[in-house]
């Protein structure tokens, strides 16, 4: 397990939390004193209340908790959002309404999950050739049927 140095920002902060000792995702939770009105095919920034220090060489990814997207249509705006090891401001999510109605969300409310991952720089070098795949130059769905 990797210790992480967090830091509460906001009155109110519950920093994020695994539901179960399995779980690959620590929820993440709204910080906000009211609730806050998202309109169909809109986004809002909603913030967590804290700031986080991330170790060099790791990085955090932000995804759709799947009942608040299945059930009722709220996931990041931006699908997967990426915390960078040096980001140290206030933590926030853009909650986007993919549905047709109006949806609300409340303080305290599980809005996204956070799972921290390796994650490794590349150089990236040009060439005039890439070796041949057996998949080759084939794009979106060119190894299903």
């Amino acid at each position: 397990m990797t210790n992480i140095p967090i830091k509460k920002l906001r009155e109110g902060a519950v920093f994020p939390t695994y539901a179960t000792a399995q779980s690959a995702g620590a929820d993440l939770y709204a910080c906000i004193d009211e609730p806050v009105t998202i309109r169909h095919g809109m986004t809002e920034m909603i913030p967590l209340g804290f700031s986080m220090a991330i170790p060099q060489g790791w990085v955090g990814l932000i995804f759709a908790r799947s009942g608040l997207a299945s059930k009722r249509d709220l996931a990041p705006a931006n699908k997967v959002g990426v915390v960078d090891a040096d980001y140290r401001g206030e933590w926030f999510i853009p909650i986007h309404n993919h549905g047709r109605g109006v949806q609300v969300v409340y303080p305290g409310e599980r809005i996204a999950q956070l799972v921290i991952v390796p994650c490794m720089s590349a150089a990236f070098t040009e060439v005039s050739e890439l070796d041949e795949t057996e998949r080759g130059a084939g794009g979106f769905g060119s190894t299903g049927t």
